[in-house]
C-alpha cells in the first residue's frame, strides 16, 4: 500500500503547513447594497497565514488589496491580547493578520483590529490607516452611516469618530468584589462557544444608539489552566460554567452616543440566555431569549426608548430548541423570519406561514430580500432523493422554492444589491469555487490561492443499516482487490458536526489513512445535523447509547458491500469524536479493537452548561443520566466491558474548552482498572492544533499506534 514519509512534500506536512489546505482561500464575503463591490479576506498564498482585506470591483471583476497587515504593522509581529486569543479559540480561528472585519451599510468603510490596534480602510479608495485609540482593541464595528467606530478595550465599550476624533467611553465595567469581571460589548463563554453568538454589541440602523450586552462572570466557577512544561509561569483562570453550575449574568442595554443608558427588560430569571439580537430598519430591535433548559424561548421586540419588550412569538419543544444562523430577523415588510421545527420538518417561516415543507431541511437564512428569502438547506425527510452530504442554496417565497446552486456539493452564499457570492465545494474538485452572480448569471470569479492537496479521495457516499445512516467509505487509491482490509472508523458522530459531506477536501485525512492500508468509514449517525429534527433529537438523555449503536450498525451493514475485515476495527476521533472513540472500545470491545482518543469529554459533568444540559438536563436532577452517558465518574470507569482494547489518549494541556482533566480522569480510571493505555500530552496546545509540527506529527503518531494495535497489516 501507499506509504508516506516526513519529507517536506508529504501529505501530513502539507496538510499542517496549509492549515488543512484552507490558507489562501477567499472567505468572509460582504456585498455592497448597490452591487458595485465585494469585500473579502484572503492570504497571499496557500502557506501564508496572514489574511489581507480585498475588494472586487464590479462589473469588471478586478481584485485589489484594501488593507495589507504586513504593510500596516511595518513588518512587526502581531501581539494578541488574552481576550483576542480567547475569541479566536472560540471561533476556531487559526489564521493571522486580518481575521475579521466589519463595514458600514454602504460598504464604503471597513474596520478591523490588528495586533490589538484599530484600523479603518476606505474600500473605494483602497487606502487604510490606523486610528490611535486605547487598546487592546477587540471587535471594532462602524456605525451604519460610517461616521463612528465602536469597539471594546479593557472590557469597556468605546466609540471614536471615523477620522479618529472624539474617542470616549460609552459603557465601562463597574468594580466587582471577588474574582469576577464585568465587560460591556463582549460575548460570554457559552454564547461564543455554543450559541454561535460571537458579538456583544449591535448598532441601531440610524447610527445614534447601540444595543450592548453587559456580562458579569462573578457567579461562574473559576478553573485554572496551567502549563506544566513551564512551571515558572502562573496559571491563568478561566470562568468556566460547567453543567449544573452558575452561568454569567447577562443583561442588555440601549446605549446612546451621549452615554445615556436604558436597560432592556425581560424575565431573565426564566429566560437567562441571550441567544440572538437583530436591529434593522425593518422593525424594532429583536431579541431571542432562551430558558436554561432550552425547551422554551421568546422572540421579543424592544422599545429602544424605554427598554420595554413585547412578545412577538414563543416556541416550545419537549427535547430542545435549536439556534440557527441568520434568524430571527424582520423581513422588509416587517414580518418575523424564523426557522422552526414543525410537523417533523425544519422549515422556513415568514410571519406565521411556513414557506417550505419536509422536502427541505433548512440550515440557515442567508439573506432576506423584498421578494424572497435566500436559505441554505439539505434534503429533508420527504425529499425524493437523499442527496447524501449535499447542502444547497435556495430562493424561497410564497410562490415556491428555486434552487440557486447547481451540481452535487456543499454550497453557501452571501447576497445584496442583486449580486450573490456563491461558494461551492464539489466532490471531485479540490477546495471551493467562488462565483459572483448578478441576477443569477456569473459575472466574475474570486481567485483562490489555496494549494492543491495532491490527492483525490476515493470516496463512496452511501447509506448504512435500517436507519439509512449517511456514510462515506474510502478505499486506498491503489487498491483493486477484494481482500478484506483493516477498518478505521473516522467519525465525529455527534451534534453540530457533520462529517459526511459531498466535498473533496472534507475527506483528505481519511483518504491519507486509507492509503496506508485501511478501509476508512465515516458515519453520521443520529445526533448529527442535516437530516431531520427527529434525527438530531434522538440523543436526548441517551447520547452514548444512540451514537455508539449507529456506528456499530453502519459498520456491520457496510461489511456486506465493501471488503471490511471486522476482526480488525479501529476508531479515531477528536472532541466529541474522541469521546465516541473511547466509548466504542470501552462499551463495545466485541466490535472495536483499538481507539485514538483525541481531546475527549469523559466526565460529562465537566462540560459547559448550554451544550451539556441541552442533551442531558441538570446533573443534580438526572445523576443517572450523566453517569451512564459518561466514560468515567467518581467511582472510575462507567460500565466497561471486556476485553480491554488498546487506547491512545491525546490532549492539549492548554485546552480551555475540553480541559485536560477529562483525559487525566480517564487515564487514572484505566490505570486503576489495570488497563494499559498510552497518553500523549501536548504542551501549549489548545482544543485546536494549528502548530505545523504538532499537526503533522499527530497524524504520523496515530498511524504508528494503529498499526501496532491492529498488527502491522497496513504497510
Amino acid at each position: 500500500m501507499t506509504t508516506e514519509t516526513t519529507e517536506s512534500d508529504s501529505f501530513p506536512r502539507r496538510y499542517a503547513r496549509t492549515q488543512r489546505f484552507t490558507l489562501g482561500a477567499p472567505r468572509a464575503f460582504t456585498v455592497a447594497p448597490d452591487g458595485a463591490r465585494v469585500a473579502f479576506l484572503r492570504s497571499g498564498s496557500g502557506t501564508d497565514r496572514a489574511n489581507s482585506l480585498w475588494v472586487m470591483d464590479l462589473p469588471e471583476g478586478a481584485e485589489r488589496t484594501a488593507a495589507d497587515p504586513g504593510a500596516l504593522l511595518g513588518g512587526a509581529f502581531e501581539e494578541l491580547s488574552a481576550e483576542e486569543r480567547a475569541r479566536r479559540e472560540r471561533s476556531r480561528e487559526g489564521g493571522a493578520g486580518i481575521v475579521g472585519y466589519a463595514t458600514d451599510t454602504a460598504l464604503e468603510l471597513a474596520s478591523f483590529a490588528l495586533s490589538g490596534r484599530l484600523f479603518v480602510a476606505e474600500l473605494r479608495a483602497g487606502t487604510a490607516r490606523e486610528l490611535r485609540v486605547p487598546g487592546p482593541v477587540i471587535d471594532p464595528r462602524p456605525s451604519p452611516d460610517g461616521r463612528h467606530i465602536a469597539y471594546v478595550a479593557q472590557g469597556a465599550l468605546r466609540v471614536v469618530g471615523a477620522e479618529g476624533e472624539g474617542d470616549r467611553v460609552l459603557a465601562e465595567p463597574e468594580s466587582t468584589d471577588g474574582p469576577g469581571r464585568v465587560t460591556y460589548g463582549l460575548a460570554e463563554f457559552v454564547a461564543a462557544e455554543e450559541m454561535d453568538r460571537s458579538r456583544g454589541f449591535w448598532w441601531a440602523p440610524d447610527g445614534r444608539r447601540l444595543l450592548v450586552a453587559r456580562v458579569d462572570d462573578t457567579p461562574v466557577r473559576r478553573w485554572w489552566i496551567a502549563d506544566p512544561a513551564h512551571p515558572e509561569r502562573e496559571p491563568h483562570d478561566v470562568a468556566y460554567p460547567a453543567a449544573g453550575t452558575a452561568n454569567a449574568d447577562v443583561r442588555l442595554f440601549v446605549v446612546g452616543l451621549d452615554g445615556e443608558r436604558t436597560e432592556v427588560a425581560w424575565d431573565r430569571s426564566r429566560y437567562p440566555y441571550l441567544a440572538r439580537v437583530h436591529w434593522s430598519a425593518a422593525g424594532a430591535p429583536l431579541v431571542l431569549v432562551q430558558a436554561r433548559d432550552q425547551r422554551s424561548q421568546l422572540f421579543l421586540a424592544v422599545d429602544p426608548d424605554t427598554g420595554a419588550t413585547r412578545m412577538v412569538h414563543a416556541d416550545e419543544d419537549p427535547s430542545w430548541l435549536e439556534l440557527f444562523p441568520g434568524v430571527p430577523c424582520w423581513s422588509p415588510s416587517g414580518q418575523l423570519v424564523r426557522i422552526a421545527d414543525e410537523g417533523g420538518a425544519r422549515v422556513l417561516t415568514v410571519g406565521e406561514r411556513p414557506l417550505t415543507s419536509a422536502q427541505l431541511h433548512i440550515r440557515a437564512v442567508l439573506d432576506v430580500g423584498d421578494d424572497d428569502v435566500l436559505v441554505s438547506a439539505s434534503a429533508g425527510p420527504e425529499a425524493p432523493a437523499p442527496e447524501i452530504g449535499e447542502v444547497h442554496v435556495y430562493r424561497v417565497n410564497e410562490l415556491g422554492v428555486e434552487r440557486v446552486s447547481q451540481g452535487p456539493g456543499v454550497h453557501s452564499a452571501v447576497r445584496s444589491g442583486g449580486v450573490t457570492v456563491l461558494v461551492s465545494a464539489a466532490p471531485d474538485t479540490p477546495g471551493s469555487r467562488v462565483q459572483v452572480l448578478r441576477d443569477g448569471k456569473q459575472a466574475a470569479t474570486v481567485r483562490s490561492y489555496a494549494e492543491s492537496p495532491g490527492l483525490s479521495p476515493r470516496v463512496t457516499l452511501t447509506q448504512g443499516g435500517a436507519r439509512r445512516i449517511p456514510c462515506a467509505v474510502l478505499m486506498p487509491r491503489d487498491y483493486h482487490g477484494d481482500t478484506p482490509l483493516p477498518v478505521l472508523m473516522d467519525p465525529y458522530g455527534g451534534p453540530h458536526g457533520q462529517r459526511v459531506l459531498a466535498a473533496h477536501n472534507a475527506h483528505l485525512t481519511s483518504q491519507w489513512f486509507a492509503d496506508q492500508g485501511f478501509a476508512v468509514v465515516v458515519a453520521d449517525g443520529r445526533g448529527t445535523p442535516g437530516h431531520s429534527p427527529a434525527w438530531e433529537k434522538a440523543v436526548r438523555d441517551e447520547l452514548a447509547a444512540v451514537v455508539l449503536q449507529d456506528q456499530v450498525d453502519a459498520l456491520q451493514a457496510l461489511a456486506g458491500e465493501f471488503p471490511l475485515d471486522l476482526g480488525r476495527v479501529a476508531v479515531r476521533g477528536w472532541s466529541f469524536g474522541g469521546y465516541l472513540a473511547a466509548l466504542a472500545v470501552l462499551r463495545r470491545p466485541d466490535v472495536f479493537h483499538a481507539a485514538v482518543v483525541g481531546a475527549p469529554v469523559t466526565d460529562l459533568r465537566l462540560y459547559d452548561t448550554h451544550y451539556q444540559e441541552r442533551y442531558l438536563g441538570l446533573p443534580d436532577e438526572q445523576p443517572e443520566v450523566y453517569r451512564r452517558n459518561s466514560l468515567v465518574d467518581d467511582a472510575g470507569l462507567v460500565d466497561p466491558a471486556e476485553p480491554h482494547r488498546p487506547m491512545m489518549i491525546i490532549h492539549g494541556l492548554a485546552d480551555d474548552n475540553v480541559v485536560v482533566a477529562h483525559s487525566l480522569r480517564l487515564s487514572s480510571a484505566l490505570l486503576a482498572a489495570g488497563r494499559p493505555h498510552e497518553v500523549l500530552p501536548l504542551s501549549g496546545v489548545t482544543h485546536m492544533t494549528p502548530q505545523e509540527t504538532v499537526a503533522e506529527n499527530l497524524l504520523l503518531l496515530q498511524l504508528d499506534f494503529l498499526r501496532r494495535a491492529l498488527g502491522d497489516q497496513g504497510k
